[in-house]
Formats: structure tokens, C-alpha cells, sequence
């Protein structure tokens, strides 16, 4: 059906029908128009909101960036900016296939439509005025009748009175004549404005308006598709972002099941363990019992066995504070007199020993050392600590993963200048062989440059690995210390290297017991002998130097690096080490400067 045939008549119908059509097109695309512009604030909310909550500083920077928790709440803001540029584009999709093409379309159908009424109205205009002639035509023809009818009867009345002249009577009839003959020439004019009429009338209801309907029923059909396909559009762009969203989704899903607590828990552990060992037990010092002054000023009281020892200062440890700013390696440790220990001869006289008085010297140490009790307090750390290059301002623990980051950085430093180096050595012999190519000693300050820097890392290298050497040391032994500690109850204080600069420490030699140091103090508070041991008379092994030490210190000796050195005594745990040199001389040194090979 088709609305040339069915709706011939409705021309203001078919006016309304196609005005309301196009009018709906224009309300869907500013629908589509304004639904772009929700999306488009969504989105943009969504990015400022995730913006607001991701980290300010890198992850690198973020000592919170290595929890699962952290990570997985950054990967699902990720996953939300992901899911925010979907939705824009959405409003992008809407904007260019909908708003913009529709729009462009709607402007299109109106010209077509405004055309095709044109056309319409000019045609009604036409059988308008072809019914106006008519009309026209058929009341002249009308007039002239009735005129040649009266002009007619004026005639004959004439004729028939006797009073009529002849002349009258004769312009009568003519004029009765003419009237006659205009009244037939209207009527041949009404009969052809008519034939004329009928025929335009006829083209226009059965071929010139159905024509133009027809076109109006074509256009309106086409907008109508247009529009619908307008509507799948819009459901067109969701579907297209529908499998990005799942994943966007997905990976919501993902991050959420990537918390791992136990995980969390290692990293923080990780992060902020210490390596110190946990205090001791503090000991009773009894003050009440009055000090045993030795016979003479120079000594202390002697017991039965011999044995120099310390009364009324009572056998306290001292104990390794965890929370201090700096862990120094201990130098060979003194005798309980101020000096060296000076190992004596099993039957001999005793080692000289100074002349100082030892209740001055246990003063000067009491005073000095000032015992401190751990807190949590001390966990918050100080706002004046120094930074030092080899990080002892850390924890040791802390302290090693510094080092080794650092250790790592300077390799991966040193392996490119090396790859550099290679580099610029293979294109000055290309250049050698070459010389069109470039010149070879323009590549010499480059090179140079590049050795420099070698050389530079190379000792920044081996500065590293000395500290990284001590500091594993030194977490080895708090931690030794550590479980040594919960195994058993409080030993008596650990025996320290002796000093083997003495000459009179040639076979055998005394055993001192030492307390542990103190945090930040470079000597032991006081020292007894309370243990024998036999000195080895041959070695127990090998060792070489792996760097240069310079023992400024009493009992230890200097080496070189790379010199060979016969191992008298092994490392107790202090960190250091009785070698003996090929020459002779004997002392002890870094057990982290040495590569040893026991027998």
C-alpha cells in the first residue's frame, strides 16, 4: 500500500506525518548528544577520583609498593581509569556515528522534504488556477447567455409593436445577433477550459500528487531506517566495549585475589628487620658489698686460682643495644688494666702490666658507658641522624639490602661502561681502518672518560663488597648471638681474640673473658681471664688477603692485598681473625678481608 493510491487526499496528513518524523529524528540525536555528555562527565569523575587515590610518588619511591595489598589496590585504579576510557569511548563512538551522521542526515531529509512539497503545492497551484479559468469561463458563458436571451427578447418586441420603428426593430435583431454569437463563443471557451481543466485535474490526482506521495512515503521510510539503525547504535557502542569492560572486571577480580596476608607479612618483616640481637637480661649489681682493694695499688684482688678479677662490679653482660645509630666493628679488646691482653707463658712470670691504677680505669669506663634500656620509643628513629655512605646509620640488616642495592647498581653501572668501552674500542679500529669514516683520535677522550669511570667503579665496587662483607658479618653474629641466647641461659661473657703483638705470646697464652660492647663504644667495659686454652703451634689453614688492611690497632698487623697468609686461629664469632704472616709476625684481621681455605 502505498500512500500515492490510499492517501491521494491527505496532503496536510502527509505534511504533519513527515514533520513529526524528521522532529523525532532531531530529538534522538540531542538524546544521543546529551548521553555522550553524562559519559563524558563519568568518565571524568572516574579519572579525577582514581588521580585523587593513586600514589603522588613512584612506586619505586613507595616503601608500601612491595605489599600485595598496595598493588593490588593500584592495579584495580588501573583497571577503574581503564574502565573510565571505555566509557569515553562510548561518548567518541556516540558522538561521531550518531550525533554528527544523524544530524547531518536529519538536515539532508529536511531539504529533500521541504523539495517534494514544493513540488506538491506548485501542482495544487496549477489545478487551483486551472479551476479559476474554468470558473471564469463558465460564468462569462453564463453572462452571455442571459444576455443574447434578453437582447433576444428585446428584439422581438420590438418587432411586434406597431409603434417600433423599422431602424429599431432592424439594430435589435443585430444586437440580438451579436449577443448570440458572443454567448457561442463562451460556450466553445467554457467547453475547452473545461476539457482542460478535467485533464490537469486527472494528472494531478492519478499520476503528478501520487508521484509526490510516493516520493514522501520513500524519504519518510528511509529516515525511519535510518533512525532505527540510530537506535542500534547506541546499543552498538556499549556491546563494543562490553568485552573490554569484562576484562577491566576481570582484572578487579584478579587484583582482589592477589592479597596475599602471609606475603604482606614477609615483605614488612623484610623491609624493617633489624639483624640486632635482643638485650640480655639486665644482671643485680650488688652495691651493698664493699670493693676488695688488692694488697697493692696497682692490682686488683687476686683469687685463689690465680686469676686476676673484678670484685663489687659484679659479672654484668653488657648488652648489644639494637636501637643505636651505629655498629663499629670491635678492635682486638683490652686487658682489664687499659692495655692489650699479653698472653703469659704457662710457666712463667705474668705478662707485664701497666702501672695504672685499675679502680681509675673501671671509673673512667662507669662513667663513660652509660647503660641504656631498650624501648620502642627508640624505634621512631632521631630527625638528626647522619646519613653515611656505607649506610651505618641503618639497622644491619637494613644496612646489607642498602649495601647490596647499591653493589648492584655499580655493577650494572660498570658492565655498561665496560659494553661502552668495548664499543668505542671496535669503532676506532673501524676507523683506523677505515679513516673516511671518522677520525680515531676524536674517539680518545671518549675512551679515556670511559676507563675513568671504570676504574671509578671498580673501587666503588670493591668498597661495597668490603662493607657488604662486614655487615653479613655482623648479622651472622647478632643472629648467632640471638638464638645462642633463647637455647641456653646466659653464658659467661665470650672469649676475645688475645693480642698476639706481644713477644711473650709464643706458645701458649691466656684466655679473656669479654662482655659484649655496648652500641657506639669501641671498648669493653672491662675484661677477665677467666678460661685456658693451648695456642695452636701449627695452622689450621690458609687465607689469602682479598683487600688491603692497615692494623693501626693493637694485636691486629697490616697485610696486603692479594698476600698469602697461614690461618693460626678461626674467627669466635667477633669478626676477626689470628693469622700469621710468612715472616713471622702474628695478629689478628678482618675475617670479611679474607678468602680462607681451612686444612
Amino acid at each position: 500500500m502505498d500512500w500515492g493510491t490510499e492517501l491521494w487526499d491527505q496532503f496536510e496528513v502527509l505534511e504533519r506525518h513527515t514533520q513529526w518524523g524528521l522532529d523525532l529524528l532531531d530529538r534522538y540525536v540531542k538524546f544521543v548528544k546529551e548521553r555522550t555528555e553524562v559519559e563524558q562527565a563519568y568518565a571524568k569523575q572516574l579519572r579525577s577520583l582514581v588521580k585523587k587515590y593513586l600514589p603522588k610518588r613512584p612506586a619505586k619511591d613507595e616503601p608500601e609498593s612491595k605489599f600485595s595489598q598496595q598493588q593490588s589496590f593500584v592495579q584495580l585504579l588501573q583497571e577503574v581509569n581503564d574502565f573510565a576510557g571505555q566509557r569515553e569511548l562510548v561518548a567518541e563512538n556516540l558522538t561521531v556515528r550518531v550525533c554528527l551522521e544523524l544530524a547531518k542526515y536529519s538536515q539532508e531529509m529536511k531539504q529533500e522534504r521541504k523539495m517534494h512539497f514544493q513540488e506538491g503545492r506548485r501542482a495544487q497551484q496549477q489545478l487551483e488556477n486551472g479551476f479559476k479559468q474554468l470558473e471564469n469561463s463558465k460564468r462569462k458563458f453564463e453572462r452571455d447567455c442571459r444576455e443574447a436571451e434578453k437582447a433576444a427578447q428585446t428584439a422581438e418586441r420590438l418587432d411586434q409593436d406597431i409603434n417600433a420603428t423599422k431602424a429599431d426593430v432592424e439594430k435589435a435583431k443585430q444586437q440580438a445577433h451579436l449577443r448570440s454569437h458572443m454567448a457561442e463563443e463562451s460556450k466553445n471557451e467554457y467547453a475547452a477550459q473545461l476539457q482542460r481543466f478535467n485533464r490537469d485535474q486527472a494528472h494531478f490526482y492519478f499520476s503528478q500528487m501520487p508521484q509526490i506521495f510516493d516520493k514522501l512515503q520513500d524519504m519518510d521510510e528511509r529516515r525511519a531506517a535510518r533512525l532505527g539503525a540510530g537506535y542500534g547504535l547506541l546499543s552498538e557502542a556499549e556491546l563494543q566495549v562490553v568485552p573490554i569492560i569484562a576484562k577491566c572486571l576481570e582484572g578487579m577480580k584478579v587484583a582482589a585475589d592477589a592479597v596475599d596476608a602471609k606475603n604482606d607479612s614477609q615483605v614488612l618483616v623484610e623491609q624493617h628487620k633489624s639483624g640486632f640481637a635482643r638485650p640480655g637480661d639486665v644482671e643485680f649489681e650488688d652495691f651493698s658489698q664493699p670493693m676488695n682493694r688488692a694488697p697493692s695499688d696497682s692490682s686488683l684482688g687476686t683469687p685463689s686460682d690465680g686469676r686476676p678479677e673484678l670484685r663489687g662490679s659484679g659479672r654484668s653482660r653488657a648488652m648489644r643495644w639494637p636501637f643505636s645509630k651505629k655498629n663499629k666493628p670491635r678492635p682486638p679488646p683490652l686487658s682489664p688494666l687499659g692495655g692489650p691482653h699479653s698472653p703469659a707463658l704457662p710457666n712463667g712470670p705474668p705478662s707485664p702490666r701497666s702501672g695504672r691504677d685499675p679502680l681509675a680505669i673501671l671509673s673512667e669506663f662507669s662513667k663513660s658507658v652509660k647503660p641504656r634500656l631498650a624501648s620502642f620509643r627508640s624505634l621512631r628513629g632521631s630527625r638528626r641522624t647522619v646519613v653515611t655512605e656505607d649506610f651505618s646509620h641503618l639497622p644491619p640488616e637494613q644496612q646489607r639490602k642498602r649495601l647490596q642495592q647499591q653493589l648492584e647498581e655499580r655493577n650494572r653501572e660498570l658492565q655498561k661502561e665496560v659494553d661502552q668501552r668495548d664499543a668505542l674500542k671496535k669503532m676506532k679500529d673501524v676507523y683506523e681502518k677505515t679513516p673516511q669514516m671518522g677520525d680515531p683520535a676524536s674517539l680518545e677522550p671518549r675512551i679515556t672518560e670511559t676507563l675513568n669511570n671504570i676504574e671509578r667503579l671498580k673501587l666503588e665496587v670493591q668498597k661495597y663488597e668490603a662493607w657488604l662483607a662486614e655487615a653479613e658479618n655482623r648479622v651472622l653474629s647478632n643472629r648467632g648471638d640471638s638464638l645462642g641466647r633463647h637455647a641456653r641461659p646466659p653464658d659467661p661473657p665470650a672469649s676475645a681474640p688475645p693480642d698476639s703483638s706481644s713477644s711473650s705470646s709464643q706458645d701458649n697464652k691466656e684466655s679473656s673473658e669479654e662482655t659484649p660492647l655496648e652500641e657506639g663504644q669501641d671498648t669493653p667495659i672491662y675484661t677477665e681471664f677467666d678460661e685456658e686454652f693451648e695456642e695452636p703451634t701449627s695452622p689450621i689453614g690458609q687465607c689469602v688477603a682479598i683487600y688491603q688492611f692497615e692494623g693501626s690497632s693493637e694485636g691486629t698487623i697490616s697485610m696486603m692485598e692479594g698476600e698469602g697468609l697461614l690461618v693460626m686461629e678461626e674467627d669466635k664469632g667477633d669478626g676477626w681473625t689470628r693469622v700469621r704472616q710468612k715472616e713471622g709476625g702474628e695478629g689478628y684481621v678482618p675475617t670479611s678481608y679474607l678468602r680462607i681455605t681451612l686444612n
